[in-house]
């Protein structure tokens, strides 16, 4: 007997993503090998423990499974030690403040409306809660010898006045490349941890196509889908620098994560990540990761092109943000985001520096390649995905978000079903299925 109503949904979100086109910065396309050992025999075990020590037996070909990942995790970033069992990425990077920090203990990390993670210390997470949490922000122009978003004086000044136990590097909304030799010397001065989070970035430094942290840093965490076009996962890997600062650092990591948070790891998982690093180890990947960025070069260019503007003006990776505060007002990234999706382009809803609006009203929003670029998109397409962006955008000129927050549901339900009557939506709804035709799901 069959679930008919899960599987209709599942042809539904099949259709959902073949008409449509995903720019979702966050988002990427698993190979169908990756899905095919992902919904494998591999999910029936219970694995509790780590390779040769389990509490189950059975675990002889699971113990081959995890090894392999975690040599290739090793391989892919240059590190001596990667653990590979964490469920996504948010307990990985709490399992780093499980093994560095006591509670109570002072970390640094970048805000969340400056493009930060919440899991860098933003005052909702537990992150926040349990540790003193410092935030540093962003410019809201590039500058300094980098041209990039981050004062590093101010970051230093901060980081001395109040000695955190822990630095967070690493974003989830920020278009530039990283520094993260800046970030060490700020770390190493007050003798701090620095933990490099690169799950947005981690595909494209596997492939070469941005610095890496590992130089660097002492601890590096990553999802594993994003860029790196895996199952959702993590990994926590300690670099060289790592194990100088605390040779400990391996087994603190190990036990912060199991048993500190988490039980089994999820077998079938583990074994997704492993073929997902065995995709990223080959020299296809390396063209992919170039493509990205070129692909996202063109679509910021074509955007700046119909008078939008850019944070930091340009794009040094995947993602392009789009600051409608002065072309639209603050908090248009709603009206923007729905109005793409009546179009089939999907994506986020983002704050951005200087954030006049909230997160949940943002003025902006971020648009990513990777998902286009695995469909096999090229810089064409993104010219023709950046002018619907731009001709969707001026239609959307007029409305404003209410001051009053009783009257904005509202007002955007009605502003919704307006546009989904205009008929330059429509039809440019029908080029952008057209487009996702010509490039088939993987």
């Amino acid at each position: 007997m069959k679930d008919t109503q899960i599987y209709d949904l599942v042809k539904k979100e099949t259709q959902r993503q073949t008409r449509g086109i995903e720019l979702i910065a966050s988002e990427n396309y698993a190979s169908r090998h990756v899905r095919a050992v992902l919904s494998s025999v591999l999910t029936n075990k219970y694995s509790e423990g780590y390779p040769k020590a389990r509490y189950y037996g059975g675990n002889e070909v699971i113990d081959e499974v995890e090894i392999i990942a975690q040599e290739r995790a090793k391989k892919l970033f240059g590190v001596p030690f990667a653990n590979v069992q964490p469920y996504s990425g948010s307990p990985a990077n709490f399992s780093v403040y499980v093994a560095t920090c006591k509670p109570g203990d002072t970390i640094m990390g970048q805000e969340l409306t400056a493009g930060g993670h919440l899991t860098h210390g933003y005052k909702v997470s537990a992150t926040a809660l349990f540790f003193n949490s410092v935030q540093y922000g962003v410019r809201s122009k590039p500058g300094g010898k980098h041209n990039d978003l981050f004062d590093y004086a101010a970051i230093r000044a901060l980081a001395k006045k109040v000695k955190p136990k822990l630095i967070w590097v690493g974003a989830t909304t920020y278009p530039l490349a990283f520094h993260y030799e800046e970030f060490a010397k700020i770390a190493d001065e007050v003798g701090a941890y620095l933990a490099a989070d690169i799950a947005h970035v981690a595909g494209l430094i596997a492939g070469g196509a941005h610095p890496s942290p590992v130089p660097y840093a002492h601890i590096v965490t990553t999802t594993t889908h994003k860029t790196l076009r895996g199952p959702r996962g993590a990994i926590v890997m300690v670099t060289e620098k790592g194990l100088k600062k605390d040779p400990d650092l391996p087994a603190k990591i190990n036990k912060a994560i199991f048993p500190g948070l988490q039980g089994g790891p999820h077998d079938n998982q583990t074994a997704a990540i492993a073929v997902a690093l065995f995709e990223a180890l080959q020299p296809s990947f390396k063209t992919y990761a170039k493509k990205v960025i070129k692909n996202a070069q063109a679509l910021a260019a074509e955007l700046q092109k119909g008078g939008l503007n850019l944070v930091a003006g340009r794009t040094e990776n995947h993602q392009v943000v789009v600051d409608l505060t002065s072309t639209h007002g603050p908090g248009a990234g709603i009206f923007a985001e729905k109005a793409l999706d009546l179009v089939y382009l999907t994506l986020n809803k983002n704050s951005v520096p200087g954030e006049q609006s909230s997160p949940f009203y943002p003025s902006g929003v971020r648009i990513g390649t990777p998902v286009a670029t695995t469909r096999g998109m090229g810089p064409a397409e993104m010219k023709k995905i950046g002018a619907i962006i731009v001709a969707v955008f001026e239609l959307i000129k007029p409305y404003k978000l209410p001051q009053k927050l009783s009257e904005r549901s509202a007002y955007i339900d009605a502003f919704v079903k307006d546009l989904a009557q205009n008929k330059d939506i429509k039809r440019m709804g029908k080029q952008v299925a057209a487009l996702g035709r010509q490039f088939p799901l993987v």
